[in-house]
């Protein structure tokens, strides 16, 4: 198998330069050099490629559909080249994907100082867990961070954070709030295809808890949604709650402006997951991206 590409280098100065002592100083070898891969390339090939001319040279039959061959070869490594360039200059960038919660509020915290351990640009990417699987199958990511993983084949999946639910309002709570009490509430809920609202509906029929059986004012798309929509409702009349993460809400909890409780026998606790592709659990970059998330667990 001919592996030896320089050969086939030397062969296309020759055929751009149309001569052989023209190729040696084009390329800083001997003309013997020359000659001598050219044979080489003749001798594997069993064919002459190149006839000598008093005016030049000429590529026989066999040399022209070699010619053909290796110029597709030198655009292939000249573009190969171009990434190995891009890499060593960290002009690529490596794309987490997430899903809302961890893409909005605990990704930032970590921005500066992954791109400061990886030495490279990163750039996040926020959808629904099940769109940011389908984008790390397809290769438009490198890592994706979801919530409560869907486990799919050709995936590996490491358990990061562990995250807590918890009920909330722009006014008071009771520290603990009795089931009963949940009917007096008006919701603020997430869209049912929300990985977030089945887990939350999945808990509360677990308890006997019928979420039909709520008052859910408005529906959202997003926990930013939640969280702004909860923060605007009328504080006169019935109160306004809805269940979110803990780290959607760190912010509002400590300044006042939003009131957090328990419900009395029920626990909302999920997993996050790193996910990457099987096929990149040898990849340096992923292993560094992997090893710096699993070192931060707790913030």
């Amino acid at each position: 198998m001919l592996k030896d590409f320089a050969k086939l280098g030397t062969f296309l100065t020759v055929v751009k330069e149309r001569s052989f002592s023209k190729a040696s100083k084009k390329l800083g070898i001997s003309q013997p050099a020359v000659t001598q891969q050219i044979k080489w390339l003749e001798d594997y090939l069993d064919s002459r490629i190149v006839e000598r001319k008093k005016n030049g040279i000429t590529l026989t039959k066999t040399g022209e559909e070699l010619y053909k061959i290796a110029m597709r070869l030198d655009k292939c490594v000249s573009s190969v080249e171009k990434e190995i360039i891009h890499i060593m200059n960290k002009e690529l960038t490596f794309i987490i994907g997430s899903s809302f919660t961890i893409g909005n509020y605990v990704l930032p915290s970590f921005l500066n100082d992954i791109k400061e351990a990886i030495n490279n640009d990163v750039l996040i990417q926020v959808d629904l867990t099940m769109e940011i699987l389908q984008k790390l199958l397809d290769k438009k990511i490198d890592i994706a961070m979801i919530e409560s993983p869907i486990f799919l084949d050709g995936i590996i999946y490491r358990e990061w954070l562990e995250d807590e639910f918890v009920l909330f309002s722009n006014q008071p709570l009771p520290k603990v709030v009795r089931p009963e009490m949940l009917k007096e509430f008006n919701w603020i809920c997430r869209e049912e295809e929300s990985h977030t609202r089945r887990v939350i509906a999945e808990a509360f029929e677990d308890a006997g808890l019928e979420c039909k059986a709520f008052n859910v004012a408005t529906t959202v798309t997003s926990p930013t949604a939640v969280v702004q929509t909860v923060l605007r409702a009328p504080k006169e009349g019935s109160q306004t709650v809805a269940i979110i993460s803990k780290y959607t809400i760190n912010d509002e909890l400590e300044s006042g402006k939003l009131h957090a409780a328990k419900i009395k026998g029920l626990e909302f606790k999920r997993s996050f997951y790193l996910a990457y592709l099987k096929e990149r659990k040898h990849d340096a970059f992923i292993d560094k991206v992997v090893s710096f998330f699993m070192k931060k667990r707790k913030i």
